[in-house]
């Protein structure tokens, strides 16, 4: 019986240490749990912002990016209509002096043509910016007015050229967040059926060395009255 109790309290020992050790794994599961289900808490904060940031659709991006190249267009036509002539005036100022006035009328004649291709694709697309470029091509000395054109179609490009940028972002942002969101549900998942298996080991584990307690107690008494009834005899 001795050997047999000794066998049992190694039993024991062997299985609070695997209890001990399976304690850790689950409270570490439990932590780790925790810490995937406040990453995905800000992975969906982020979101939020970044749909906040993101928040044209496709559609719209698009009917901005149709408006932005008709702004473009009427600007590049203006200036061609402004600025088609220049040699034949160069010509006609050197070598016809009497022309003068006629030259003039032709300027501005240009100038409306332009304003009003300006005025016009404005009011189409609800441009501000276009009717003021159409007043101060019909009123600002050409030097001004070619500027200001020039000035447009850099600022035009340039808008073109950050929306697509800012949308590559976007759509890059939702891309990575969709990905990270789907790795660390699965983690969580896979972290909860963990614990649910740790969870399983302990109760067994604990049952386990209950019954080899118990065991060890009933022949600790076998022993004892073995023991009792030798010496009454």
């Amino acid at each position: 019986k001795e050997s047999e109790i000794e066998a049992g309290k190694a039993q024991i020992d062997t299985k609070t240490g695997e209890l001990a050790t399976t304690d850790m794994k689950n409270a570490q599961a439990k932590e780790d749990v925790e810490d995937t289900r406040n990453s995905l808490s800000a992975d969906e904060q982020f979101l939020m912002m970044l749909k906040e940031k993101c928040q044209l659709t496709d559609k719209e991006w698009e009917e901005r990016q149709k408006t932005r190249q008709l702004e473009m267009e009427a600007v590049s036509k203006a200036l061609a209509i402004l600025s088609g002539d220049d040699a034949h005036d160069l010509f006609t100022r050197t070598f016809n002096p009497a022309l003068v006035q006629e030259e003039s009328s032709a300027h501005s004649a240009r100038r409306t043509k332009a304003s009003k291709l300006l005025s016009a694709v404005a009011n189409k697309l609800h441009s501000p910016r276009l009717a003021t470029l159409a007043y101060r091509v019909r009123l600002d000395a050409f030097t001004r007015v070619k500027k200001a054109i020039d000035d447009m179609i850099a600022q035009l490009l340039k808008e073109k050229e950050d929306e697509i940028k800012h949308k590559d972002f976007c759509v890059d942002e939702f891309n990575t967040n969709q990905l990270q969101t789907e790795k660390k549900e699965r983690e969580k998942k896979d972290l909860i059926a963990k614990i649910e298996d740790l969870g399983l080991t302990i109760k067994t584990l604990a049952e386990a060395i209950a019954a080899l307690k118990a065991e060890i107690a009933e022949m600790q008494v076998q022993m004892k009255r073995a023991g009792e009834d030798r010496e009454k005899e």
